[in-house]
């Protein structure tokens, strides 16, 4: 089974690569929330991303740990399933953007809630908020607080 790398969220089309800046991960003004956390992931304290990582993996099954990113994340099988997958700050470090992206892609079709989830933790992150930059962390604010409208406002 193949899992299509750029999936568009919310019909917006994009492209993902290990070098997309925040404005190529964009079509127009809305940027797609794997491109977001794989940027803010990028840019984050190794502690942070062991943290977010370990988050992301948990939410995912032992098939998609085999197959997601190449098998990247094959070595997580034997933790599949629990509520906390052990990520070293070694691993995380190797953790590169388009492994990220893929990642929350699948996270994101599969846990919307877990996806939102890790964005907020790192756009609270003051240190990665600066990294990013103030456009796409306004991107990411923004798109937060959409999803905590009521849908009459939206």
């Amino acid at each position: 089974m193949r899992f299509a790398k750029n999936f568009p969220f919310h019909g917006a089309a994009t492209t993902a690569s290990p070098a997309a800046s925040p404005v190529e991960a964009t079509t127009g003004d809305v940027a797609t929330v794997p491109a977001i956390v794989a940027r803010a992931f990028s840019v984050s304290h190794l502690a942070l991303r062991a943290r977010v990582l370990s988050r992301l993996l948990a939410s995912v099954g032992p098939l998609a740990l085999a197959v997601l990113a190449g098998g990247v994340f094959v070595k997580y099988v034997r933790h599949a399933r629990w509520s906390e997958i052990p990520v070293s700050i070694e691993d995380a470090a190797r953790a590169t953007y388009s492994q990220v992206f893929e990642l929350v892609t699948y996270v994101q079709q599969s846990s919307p809630d877990v996806a939102e989830q890790v964005l907020t933790v790192l756009t609270r992150d003051v240190t990665t908020m600066t990294a990013l930059g103030a456009s796409v962390a306004a991107i990411a604010i923004r798109h937060l607080a959409r999803q905590a409208a009521p849908l009459g406002e939206r």
